[in-house]
């Protein structure tokens, strides 16, 4: 259920994920209508040269923060949209835990309206498992649903459902109406007092450790869950080694797991502490080179299906205090495709086509949207992103489009650059700058 905006314009002079001689590629009334010498475009086409840059399906985020309603000081959901836009994105999906939660169907279609009225992208409420997230009592999820959104992901993302037999409900819920229910992977009794990952930079820094096993141990519990009830379960962002040998496992015995991993631990590692900088603070916790490697391996062979940014916005006071005090979260969406060509595409993990997998078709076929994440042919949606390989920016958090500043990137030159965004057709980012 998306916004019905469509429009036409003529992307002169792209490639296809970077692939052979630059093409025009002509969309009409929000899908493509030619490929190659496009000849006349309609009167009301805008022109975009893309000047020999990469076209690629428009992102797929399925997991950000956009904080309305309640902490609009943080983040809104246009302040949001125009970070998504502006990082190539054209569908976002909006994790329930706002304020009053997400956990009803008259917040999820207000969510939705407003994304649809603002038309930048395609916001989707992640509506809450648990009425208010505090894993007692399974929220209407049939009611989400079947409402205006059309939720199709529902998740108590910042908190664990660590009672196994709600779990087991909720699978087995989620089963009946054909939904997903996407996992905050922690078993709380291993991270009581815990801020920084289990090892020996925590160890050095005086930091209460965060044990690897309170990913895993629910990572599996869940897998053998999701065997039982025969459905589908998504793993919101792996961050361990074993992590991704118990989703190899269980995709070798045909269960239905999926699993997301983020920018910040594809590309950061727990060294990053040593300043006891609050920015750095992420929940699951940065974790060791070794889980870095591992994750960026999983995601190049497709153990781990696709990049989702967990864009989580703060307040400046919410991160201008102690470690220990600190809220959990980083900035995302803006760094997200810079960053995995950093750690994907530049040592040759990814090609192109490799990117246009995990950030855009694998995230829109785990939650069944049919008009996201599609491939570049005639006939398609017009949902595009244009991205310059070959230029580099530099992050200044002032300059990013979200009210908040917590971003760990600050003063890093990012390589690769989104110059353009289309929804539908219609120009929502263009060199740099929001179009609507």
């Amino acid at each position: 259920m998306s916004a019905p905006t469509t429009g036409s314009v003529l992307i002169a002079n792209v490639r296809p994920y970077g692939e052979g001689e630059p093409v025009d590629v002509l969309v009409v009334d929000g899908r493509i209508a030619e490929i190659g010498a496009t000849g006349a475009a309609p009167d009301d086409a805008e022109r975009i040269d893309g000047g020999g840059a990469i076209l690629l399906p428009g992102f797929v985020d399925l997991h950000t923060h956009l904080r309305e309603p309640g902490r609009e000081d943080t983040e809104t959901i246009r302040t949001g949209s125009a970070a998504a836009a502006l990082g190539g994105y054209t569908a976002v999906f909006a994790m329930a835990n706002t304020d009053p939660v997400a956990d009803n169907s008259t917040i999820t279609d207000n969510v939705w309206r407003t994304g649809r009225d603002i038309g930048l992208v395609d916001v989707h409420p992640v509506g809450a498992v648990t009425v208010g997230l505090a894993g007692k009592q399974l929220a209407e999820m049939g009611m989400m649903a079947a409402g205006a959104a059309g939720v199709r992901m529902f998740s108590d993302d910042g908190k664990c459902v660590d009672d196994p037999l709600l779990m087991r409900r909720a699978l087995e819920y989620a089963k009946s109406l054909d939904v997903l229910v996407a996992q905050h992977a922690e078993e709380p009794r291993l991270t009581v007092g815990a801020i920084a990952h289990e090892g020996p930079t925590a160890a050095r820094l005086g930091l209460t450790g965060w044990p690897r096993a309170a990913e895993e141990s629910i990572v599996i519990r869940d897998a053998l869950l999701a065997r039982d009830a025969g459905t589908r379960v998504h793993i919101c962002h792996a961050s361990t080694e074993g992590t991704v040998e118990l989703l190899r496992w269980a995709r070798q015995q045909g269960i239905a797991i999926s699993a997301e991993v983020t920018p910040h631990h594809l590309l950061l590692d727990d060294s990053r502490l040593a300043t006891y900088d609050p920015v750095n603070k992420v929940n699951p916790p940065l974790r060791e080179t070794r889980d870095t490697e591992a994750l960026r391996q999983a995601l190049a062979d497709g153990v781990i299906d696709c990049v989702a940014t967990d864009h989580a916005p703060h307040a400046a006071q919410e991160k201008a205090c102690e470690f220990a005090q600190a809220r959990p979260g980083m900035l995302g969406l803006q760094t997200a495709l810079p960053i995995v060509v950093e750690t994907m595409v530049t040592p040759g993990l990814l090609d192109w086509r490799g990117v246009a997998r995990v950030m855009s078709e694998r995230p829109a076929q785990i939650v069944g949207l049919t008009d996201q994440g599609r491939p570049i042919d005639v006939g398609e949606p017009g949902n595009l992103a244009i991205v310059d390989p070959d230029t580099s920016w530099v992050v200044r958090a002032d300059h990013l489009a979200s009210l908040s500043r917590n971003t760990p990137y600050e003063a890093m030159r990012m390589p690769a650059t989104v110059t353009a965004t289309v929804l539908r057709g219609v120009v929502t980012a263009l060199g740099g700058e929001v179009l609507r």
